[in-house]
């Protein structure tokens, strides 16, 4: 049976608590890479991936910001698990943003009742990852996608599949308009083949596999046009690169904590610092400072960004600005998201990788698997390369240029 969320308050508790039962074998999972199939089913059974459904079709309705802080603060014990239901939240906001009342109901209803969404979006082959070969055309009264994806983080553990698709229809025989459809499908429908083929190096329980559809049949109802979201200021992607940035600001939290605990309680004075603790050597105390306030610089922008994305997704659903003010604070909401997720980029992998440097030999032994903090870090900040979002700031700051509504920004 779900539980059901009905507040913030719940569901902070709700996080804190799954989240000091994850730190428990959150090393051992990593280093056998174990799936967490029973994390997962816990996480789902609380209720906590309902909270963005709105309240019209009975959830919780949490904003951007609380729902980044709940992922946080799974991050700073298992990024891993704070990934999986990453492309979850974030489909639900497409749904809510572009689907049918009926799309709504029906997908909103499964997630309350304990689904969990999975994404299958990028590809290999083509010439950028804008590109999209998968296809869905029509087939008599229904449609039929074909295509392999790739990178399907939380497929493994999926109810449901959010699949990207390129429209295929030259003839205009569906009745549909061109573009790209996000098609909402069972993740045991006839034609799909789901295989546990991540091999990252880090990140590596999230089951980031291949999915490939294979003549996979879908009515119309299963359908959403994806411009919708993407195409307009909605803040849908700055909602989704919010979530990036709260799983590595999670990842910093945690490799700094965890640093900390180590030399507390394990690491010796460099002899030349002629003192009794290594928690008294001046040149550790003065590396801790550095990476402290690494960190909560990352803090403060996510929860500069948390606010910034709240106050739009807000204007937006209450329509309580012009389309002309909401096009600008679209854009300085992005940049806002951008900048937050330099700084958590920044901070995650810089203290990941001091937490070595400050630690001492012992830490690198590797039954202790403390080098999965920089792992999971190097690998979750390939999302996004952060040199497109220097880009964007500096075009900002110099001509006022507002940044591009690709969704990845």
């Amino acid at each position: 049976m779900t539980g059901r969320i009905t507040s913030a308050h719940q569901a902070v508790e709700v996080a804190e608590r799954l989240a000091a039962e994850f730190a428990v074998d959150a090393a051992a999972r990593d280093s056998a890479r174990k799936l967490p199939h029973d994390e997962v089913g816990r996480l789902s059974a609380t209720g906590l991936l309902g909270v963005t459904v709105p309240a019209e079709f009975g959830g919780a309705d949490l904003l951007p910001a609380q729902v980044a802080d709940i992922v946080r603060r799974l991050a700073v014990v298992d990024p891993n698990i704070a990934q999986i239901p990453h492309s979850h939240f974030v489909y639900l906001n497409l749904l809510r943003l572009a689907g049918t009342h009926a799309q709504r109901e029906r997908y909103f209803g499964q997630v309350l009742e304990g689904a969990r969404i999975a994404n299958a979006q990028s590809e290999r082959g083509g010439a950028t990852i804008a590109d999209i070969a998968t296809t869905v055309r029509p087939a008599g009264n229904e449609f039929r996608i074909d295509g392999a994806k790739f990178y399907c983080t939380g497929s493994l553990f999926a109810d449901i599949l959010a699949v990207l698709t390129r429209l295929d229809d030259p003839d205009g025989s569906s009745g549909l308009a061109p573009g790209e459809y996000i098609a909402f499908l069972a993740a045991d429908t006839a034609g799909v083949t789901i295989v546990d083929d991540w091999n990252g190096l880090g990140q590596r329980t999230t089951g980031s596999g291949t999915v490939a559809f294979e003549n996979v049949r879908v009515s119309g109802d299963q359908l959403i046009a994806r411009a919708a979201a993407t195409q307009a200021p909605t803040g849908y992607g700055a909602f989704a690169q919010l979530l990036h940035v709260a799983i590595d600001v999670g990842i910093a939290r945690g490799a700094l904590d965890t640093a900390a605990e180590f030399v507390r309680t394990k690491s010796r004075p460099w002899f030349e610092a002629g003192v009794d603790k290594a928690t008294e050597d001046p040149l550790v105390v003065q590396r801790f400072g550095e990476l402290a306030v690494a960190v909560a610089a990352a803090e403060a922008t996510f929860d500069a960004a948390g606010r910034a994305v709240d106050r739009l997704v807000e204007l937006t659903t209450t329509r309580a600005a012009d389309p002309q003010s909401i096009a600008a604070l679209a854009g300085e909401t992005s940049i806002a998201v951008a900048t937050a997720k330099i700084t958590a980029d920044r901070a995650a992998n810089e203290v990941s990788s001091a937490l070595f440097e400050v630690s001492g030999t012992r830490s690198a032994a590797a039954d202790l698997n403390l080098d999965r903090f920089w792992r999971n870090a190097r690998t979750h900040t390939l999302h996004d390369p952060v040199r497109w979002k220097y880009q964007h700031i500096g075009r900002s700051v110099l001509g006022g240029a507002p940044p591009p509504l690709h969704g990845v920004i």
